[in-house]
């Protein structure tokens, strides 16, 4: 077994356990490895939060930019490593199961599609395009369509997102119906972004039957509900990248308008965690 499919071997084991898979998402090879000395088990890269390392927006990067990011964390540790890879950034199917395949070719162990468009009009593909999209993603994350067999085959955790709450549509339903539909299609793992009450939540753990993300943000229940629930995974998405954005913000505006240095307790926490994870 490649070092690739043993890593992904390993991340769906982690969807399994007694607890949810804390997946935290970090934005370069850096804060990979340190979040990695932290004891975490597995880690995600960060639409997001990568675009930020480029002075960019989150939906502006390329796919080449996206995984060049994705292969730097996966060579900043030994902990498999989940890319967000967006629509796939792709029009088609066929050119979202590229992706994927690349993604396979870079080591990681698992990635994530939306069915989050980009286009402003119609933000969310039609369920049929999702489905296919899905579909597509799914054949070549199980090793099918590339021409390889046996245990040269890659295999990675495939994510199907429903981006239904993050862009205006918080149909639960809908919603509900789409990860079904993804499931269908071949996924491995179902992720709802947005959602915030446990109810909902509950209701879309007891309406599949695959492990479900759940992105902590501002509303959500603390992790220990989560579980109550059957959460098996829970993600930050840009949240560290901003956090740390935002500590940046306070530091330089701090120097800029009183000219002190209160930052400096940051530092030295920051410094001696770079120091451990570094050495």
């Amino acid at each position: 077994m490649s070092e690739q499919a043993e890593h992904a071997r390993r991340f769906i084991e982690l969807h399994h356990g007694e607890r949810p898979l804390l997946l935290p998402n970090p934005w370069d090879r850096g804060s990979a490895k340190l979040l990695a000395s932290l004891g975490f088990d597995a880690l995600a890269t960060t639409s997001s939060g990568a675009a930020a390392t480029l002075g960019k927006l989150d939906g502006a990067m390329t796919r080449e930019q996206a995984l060049a990011n994705a292969a730097a964390i996966v060579a900043a540790t030994e902990l498999p490593v989940s890319a967000d890879l967006e629509n796939g950034f792709a029009e088609d199917a066929q050119g979202v199961a590229e992706t994927v395949r690349l993604a396979i070719e870079t080591g990681l162990a698992g990635c994530s599609i939306e069915d989050y468009s980009g286009d402003r009009e119609k933000p969310i593909y039609e369920l049929a395009e999702a489905v296919e999209r899905v579909t597509a993603a799914a054949e070549v994350a199980r090793g099918g369509g590339d021409g390889a067999s046996g245990a040269d085959r890659g295999r990675i955790v495939l994510t199907a997102r429903a981006e239904n709450y993050l862009h205006g549509r918080r149909d639960l339903g809908e919603t509900i119906a789409r990860l079904q539909a993804y499931e269908q299609a071949g996924a491995d793992v179902l992720y709802a972004p947005g959602l915030t009450e446990l109810e909902e939540i509950r209701c879309v753990v007891e309406s599949v039957s695959l492990p479900v993300n759940v992105l902590a943000r501002p509303g959500v229940p603390p992790v220990g509900e989560l579980a109550s629930v059957g959460v098996a995974r829970v993600s930050v998405g840009g949240g560290f990248a901003f956090a740390a954005l935002g500590a940046l913000v306070q530091a330089a505006e701090e120097l800029r308008d009183s000219g002190t240095y209160g930052y400096s307790e940051l530092t030295k926490l920051g410094g001696k965690a770079a120091r451990d994870a570094f050495a």
